[in-house]
């Protein structure tokens, strides 16, 4: 078993790795109440915590102390957590990607001559595992469609890319109901060569020009700040326009797993 953080292999590194345990699950922050008179607790339920990924590591034997120290310290700079949270894949779920940083130090212990172990523990802010061959969904007519999700196992919180023209006047609107779940768009002062970007995870909302490059902020011209999910297999997704010209709409799923 290996991983890859930050776009470097750890074979590359010359490591052998090893995980002992899995945290399928991540930590739960479970809500309750204490009722006076009462035995135990009221349970409001739980969300999910941050994901620990816990990888056991083996340099393999060099020719000279001074090879090994500057494997070690060639390790020790890749898994920088200056550099903040970056990209891990695991060899074993080669379709997934974590965002991790290193939770806690690293600290060698010696085995054989010439050779260090240690142990990597990495801290995913966000627990999910996102899909690397994301889903996208295309949507050029007015009307009624269905996307089917069919990678991860949890709703994801999707980026739509909306084509069209929008006029400055509040009666010119494209609607956007996915599930029943409306967003609606107006007065917007989109022209055909502009797109605007909802991303629901970030709950914000941008105009770019074709290059991607950002125009201005979207927020304002969004009816009700209601941003919706994907849910994993089929969705509803119905577009409608009043005074304004709907081109397309391109949906990047970012599909996870829990």
């Amino acid at each position: 078993m290996g991983f890859t953080f930050d776009g470097t292999a750890s074979k590359s590194m010359g490591i052998l790795t090893k995980m002992t345990k899995e945290n399928r699950v991540p930590d739960l922050n479970n809500y309750t109440v204490e009722i006076s008179g009462k035995n135990g607790l009221l349970d409001l339920g739980s969300s999910l915590s941050e994901r620990v990924i816990e990888i056991s590591c083996f340099i393999l034997p060099k020719k000279t102390d001074a090879a090994l120290l500057a494997a070690k310290d060639a390790i020790v700079d890749w898994l920088n957590p200056d550099k903040g949270v970056c990209a891990l894949v695991l060899d074993t779920e080669p379709e997934r990607v974590y965002y991790a940083r290193l939770q806690d130090g690293v600290t060698f212990s010696k085995v054989v001559r010439r050779s260090s172990e240690f142990d990597l523990t990495f801290f995913c802010p966000d627990p999910f595992g996102y899909a690397i061959d994301d889903e996208v969904f295309e949507i050029t007519e007015e009307g009624t469609d269905t996307v089917t999700r069919e990678l991860g196992n949890v709703a994801s919180d999707p980026v739509y890319l909306l084509q069209g023209v929008i006029g400055s006047s509040s009666s010119s609107y494209i609607t956007i109901t996915t599930n029943n779940s409306e967003l609606k768009i107006a007065g917007a002062s989109l022209t055909a060569d502009e797109i605007f970007v909802v991303d629901t995870d970030k709950m914000t909302a941008y105009v770019t020009d074709s290059d991607g490059n950002i125009l201005r902020n979207g927020l304002p011209y969004i009816d009700e700040l209601n941003f919706p999910t994907l849910e994993v297999e089929d969705n509803t997704i119905t577009i409608e326009t009043n005074n304004a010209t709907f081109t397309s709409l391109t949906i990047q799923a970012k599909s996870r797993w829990r």
